[in-house]
């Protein structure tokens, strides 16, 4: 806090309702920062409330003796009185009622607080009228604003308890007479809430409520009313004028009179207030003060040294006892706090108590509040224990406070026993919310606010079921009245007079509640004469609605405001289905034909606005042919349709046709065609709603739960197996492996792993970048994992599903190496591949050779796209758009001839650094012969299905087999999900005859295709492979796979010489060793 002259100091005075605690707060969020400081733990809850409705919860902090929630970076603290962190800057400071510091007990700490709390711009100083000459004295810089009451207060004499008005608040001062009270009421106007200063924060206002909502007319209360509680109070009457002030019984002065007064009438609306039971009739000038708000302004206020010497128990003593040196100020009787320190400083806690570190924490324990008001000796012995816990083991021993929370962990029991039990929860309360108190203080602090809030809740319903009998409120309300007021409905559709429950209304169907006795029949005629009306008013409501207050949800009914009215159907078509309105004989006629109308008009709206862009692809007028077919596919599939099942449909689109379907909103991705627009939460729910109407039911599993999960933002996970698949499809969702993923995620995975498939290590300048790998393929990336957010096998399942398969090969282990053997490029890398095949079981793929001087590329599919593109020599990829799931053309429909390259130029540079970093050191001792072995480490490569994985081996030319899905974007001849495979010897044409001269090789070579599942003859028992022309011819595939071996290269190629020093001669020299 700042210096009193560096903030500007107000004091805003006047009686109770004249809006002095919403000036406050709207002064403080004026402000980027502020605090204010409340009299009560239940106010301090009520207007924390406020600012967060106001703010947001991220900038407000909560802070009582009992309660902290303190967000990362709070802007806003509301706070009791008591536990306002001074040491917190902010720019405006509120104290509320600040004429308690008047009190014997906490007035002290309002006096420290109007003295020295301060707020850099602004300090504000609210409380009654009769603090005006105590300010001017102690605070002659400060303002004071005098602020009128609102309404009018007028004395309306003596009364009977029983013929008291409707919204009277009835105070007494001590529980038994409250009680007496409240039972009388029960019996004679139906009931009456309970508010007491012993009651919990929790109870108090359910009791509050349960006044409020007018459940009950009456209000039985001690002088907590006269603070912290605003309610629609229009009379208060006095049973009694004397009170117990902890002190002495004593009679009620005219300032107290008026706080409790003062709470008739609020705002506009003028209130009274008067006597009753034994309670004599107040004076003439007692009346005229109320009226006029007219009383003994405060001379002096409680003063205690905030300033404490913790050198010793006997320096704080001293320092407690300090008298003031202002004038108005008067040093406080001996607080709680202090005759806790008088208690404990003669026994084991004092004589423990050396140093001013360990003075402080006693005093720090002496402040635990004693909410059981039992006896001084009792709450010291608590204090003592809690703190040898603190200096001996430096918290409280966790057995001995579990054993105090049991004792309180029960809610059985009359109304004392509850209220005893909440006062001896609350210390272990506030004791859990002090810092370091407690090993585990989250743990108990929810503990603790659990048990508390439990008996709370019984409390609230002892209270109820013993001072309110709803039943003979209704029916002395109707036979005194003669006739039943009209309806309260809540939002669960139950109707109630004068808060007894008759029945319910859903929608346009009215229940009427199980009733017994006598008043059966006389409930329900009441009920038929309110009812119809009510039916009839919310049909016009209805029928007038905007669309906001409509809403269909997943279990197909149809809710306005909540109340389900009606039931959405099958209809004959996709996009047309039917409403039927739920209502019962009291809707006829024009009223329902109006509802049904209405209804019909929003559902055609919904659909309308929510699937637009899928309901523009019904018959677009631009579009002819396979393009209008394939719109009309997106639309019958609510526009998601994976493209394996229009792959034909897809490769015959020229690029004008595909920009027209971009502009209707079509992309075209690696796995699906989709309508962007259509994913989102909103148009996927009501997607599944459609299909489920026709398939199945909303009532099947996925349809409720798929929305929440797209709501949520998550990209994929663990699918249901109760769930239909086409399901997952709507939702925006496909099905790979053991998850679902969200199909535009599953496009931003393709367009990571195209170009590392597509990354040639011979010319790539500069460093590889991550998940890069010899032979086209990729290793799996931080990167990919999340953003499916998953990994390990269930990322692996999808890989698979996708068409992708691993290569496991054990990392390489440094070893010595006594001699490096120069050897030829080729045989090292016909020796390194041959071994992985024995190792891996990786199916041989006969490689496509590629002419390095000419290279031809289809124009006629690309030229839209790949305009601007620079032609890769291993495989001409058209990329269709910049959008991240792009469409590419297959590697098929763009021919490329190469010249092979010689076998030098196979090890890539990139290449060979990895190779080295693995191979590294080789001359490391080797270890010892007892040394357990390492659990090897494996090196996984993912390579598309049907490419060979070491596909640089001749001349470095790119495996032109099968991608898989979304390797290299969408093949435009893809038949199915799961790739074909295409076999091709690189020396023989599709006719069978051997190419003599591979210099002579013509273009459009013909090539061997695999089959459409993507099984192997050889493996999977089918009939050998077949020329185009169908015709057998060329070399057969349906061989065991060893044979495979004896195609190696030409022996007449020319070796090259391979550096000693490459990683290739190392690995060479390692699977060769040389014979001794």
């Amino acid at each position: 806090m700042t210096p009193a002259s560096a903030s500007s100091l107000k004091a805003i005075l006047g009686p109770t309702n004249t809006g002095k605690t919403f000036f406050a707060i709207e002064r403080m969020l004026a402000h980027r920062s502020g605090m204010i400081g409340l009299p009560l733990r239940l106010l301090a809850r009520e207007v924390y409330h406020k600012v967060v409705d106001r703010i947001g919860a991220q900038h407000v902090a909560l802070v009582t003796g009992e309660e902290r929630i303190v967000p990362a970076k709070p802007r806003y603290w509301v706070c009791t009185v008591e536990a306002m962190p001074l040491d917190v800057p902010v720019e405006c400071v509120a104290i509320d009622e600040i004429q308690v510091a008047t009190d014997f007990d906490r007035g002290h700490v309002f006096t420290n607080r109007l003295l020295h709390a301060r707020g850099i711009s602004e300090t504000l100083l609210l409380g009654a009228a009769t603090m005006t000459p105590l300010i001017r004295a102690l605070l002659p810089d400060a303002e004071i604003i005098q602020r009128p009451r609102f309404s009018e207060l007028l004395y309306a004499g003596s009364k009977k308890i029983s013929r008291q008005p409707k919204r009277s608040a009835i105070v007494a001062f001590s529980a038994t007479q409250v009680y007496a009270i409240a039972e009388l009421i029960r019996r004679e106007r139906g009931g009456a809430a309970v508010v007491m200063g012993a009651l919990s924060p929790r109870t108090r206002n359910a009791q509050v409520d349960l006044y409020q909502n007018g459940d009950v007319d009456f209000l039985v209360a001690t002088d907590a009313i006269g603070m912290g509680l605003n309610l629609d109070v229009h009379h208060v009457a006095f049973a009694d004028d004397h009170k117990f002030d902890g002190h002495q019984t004593r009679q009620l002065t005219p300032a107290e009179f008026g706080q409790i007064a003062g709470r008739a009438g609020r705002h506009m609306h003028n209130g009274s207030f008067g006597v009753t039971g034994h309670a004599p009739d107040f004076d003439e000038e007692l009346v005229k003060r109320l009226e006029t708000h007219d009383f003994e302004p405060v001379r002096v206020v409680q003063w205690r040294n905030a300033e404490l010497d913790f050198a010793s128990i006997e320096d704080l003593r001293a320092s407690l006892d300090q008298t003031p040196k202002l004038r108005g100020l008067t040093r406080v009787p001996v607080a709680t706090d202090q005759h806790a320190l008088e208690f404990v400083a003669r026994n084991e806690a004092g004589a423990a108590a050396k140093g001013e570190a360990a003075v402080r924490l006693l005093w720090e324990c002496c402040g635990i509040p004693d909410y059981r008001d039992i006896s001084p000796a009792q709450h010291g012995e608590i204090i003592t224990r809690i703190y040898l816990d603190l200096t001996q083991h430096r918290h409280v021993d966790a057995d001995w406070i579990a054993e105090q929370v049991r004792f309180c962990d029960n809610v059985t029991g009359d109304i004392d026993t509850l209220s005893n039990r909440i006062k001896q929860i609350r210390t272990w309360t506030f004791v859990a919310n002090r810092k370091n108190w407690l090993e585990d203080p989250a743990y108990w602090r929810e503990k603790t606010r659990d048990i508390e809030d439990r008996l709370s809740d019984a409390l609230h319903e002892r209270l109820t079921q013993r001072f309110v009998d709803r039943r003979t409120s209704v029916l002395m309300r109707h036979l005194r009245d003669k006739h039943m007021v009209s309806p309260e409905i809540n939002d669960r559709g139950e109707v109630s007079l004068e808060g007894h429950l008759i029945g319910s209304i859903e929608g346009f169907r009215f229940t009427l509640a199980r009733s017994e006795g006598g008043d059966a029949k006389g409930v329900a005629a009441a009920a038929a004469q309110v009812v119809a009306p009510e039916i009839a008013k919310r049909a016009e409501r209805v029928a007038g609605a905007p669309n906001e207050e409509l809403v269909l949800a997943t279990d197909g009914y149809v809710r306005w405001r909540g109340q389900v009215i009606a039931n959405l159907i099958e209809g004959e078509q996709l996009f047309t289905p039917r409403l039927i309105i739920l209502a019962d004989e009291s809707l006829t006629g024009p009223d329902l034909e109006r509802v049904q109308d209405r209804l019909n008009l929003w559902l055609r709206h919904l659909i309308n606005t929510q699937l637009e862009s899928v309901l523009s692809l019904e018959a677009p007028a631009d579009l002819e042919g396979a393009a209008r077919g394939v719109a009309y596919r997106l639309y019958e599939n609510l526009g998601i349709l994976p493209r394996s099942a229009v792959a034909e449909e897809v490769k015959g689109l020229d690029q004008d046709v595909r920009g027209k379907l971009r502009k209707l909103g079509v992309k075209f991705g690696a796995f699906h065609i989709y309508v962007p627009q259509s994913l989102k939460p909103a148009p996927r729910e009501l997607a599944l709603i459609l299909y489920a109407l026709k398939h199945g039911g909303v009532r099947q599993p996925g349809v409720a739960e798929l929305p929440q999960i797209v709501l949520s933002g998550r990209t994929s996970f663990l699918i249901d197996p109760e769930v239909n698949v086409k399901l997952y499809e709507l939702a925006g969702f496909k099905v790979a492996g053991r998850r679902a993923v969200r199909v535009d995620i599953l496009e931003r995975l393709a367009d990571i792993i195209r170009p590392l498939i597509a990354l040639n290590p011979v010319t790539h300048q500069g460093e590889l970048p991550p998940g890069a790998a010899e032979g086209n393929g990729f290793r799996v990336t931080v990167e990919m994992t999340s953003l499916l957010g998953t990994a390990g096998e269930d990322f692996a399942s999808i890989l698979n599903s996708l068409g992708y398969r691993v290569r496991r090969t054990p990392k390489v282990v440094a070893a010595p190496v006594a001699e490096t053997t120069t050897t030829t490029a080729e045989t090292t890398t016909s020796e390194t591949t041959e071994t992985t095949e024995a190792t891996e079981g990786v199916e041989a793929v006969a490689i496509e050779t590629v002419d390095t001087t000419e290279t031809t590329t289809t124009t006629d599919a690309v030229a839209a796209d790949v305009a601007d593109a620079e032609v890769n020599a291993a495989a001409a990829d058209a990329v269709e758009g910049v959008t991240p799931a792009v469409e590419v053309v297959a590697a098929s429909e763009v021919a490329t001839e190469t010249e092979v390259t010689s076998a030098t130029e196979v090890i890539a540079e990139a290449e060979v650094a990895a190779i080295e970093t693995a191979t590294a050191d080789l001359g490391a001792p080797a270890p010892a012969e007892d040394a357990k072995p390492a659990e090897p480490e494996f090196d996984e490569v993912w390579f598309p299905a049907g490419r060979r994985p070491d596909n640089a081996r001749h001349g470095g030319a790119r495996n032109r087999g099968q991608r898989p899905e979304g390797a290299e974007g969408a093949a435009e001849g893809d038949k199915s999900e799961r790739p074909q495979r295409n076999f091709r010897r690189p020396d023989r044409p599709e006719g069978g005859d051997k190419v003599e001269n591979r210099g002579d090789a013509k273009p459009n070579r013909p090539r061997f295709e695999g089959r459409r599942d993507g099984q192997r003859p050889g493996n999977g028992g089918g009939k050998p492979f077949e020329n185009k022309g169908g015709k057998p011819g060329g070399t057969r595939f349906d061989k065991p796979r060893e044979d495979w071996k004896e195609h190696r290269p030409r022996e007449d190629r020319k070796p090259a010489v391979l550096d000693p020093n490459s990683p290739w001669a190392a690995l060479a020299a390692l699977r060769n060793p040389k014979s001794e």
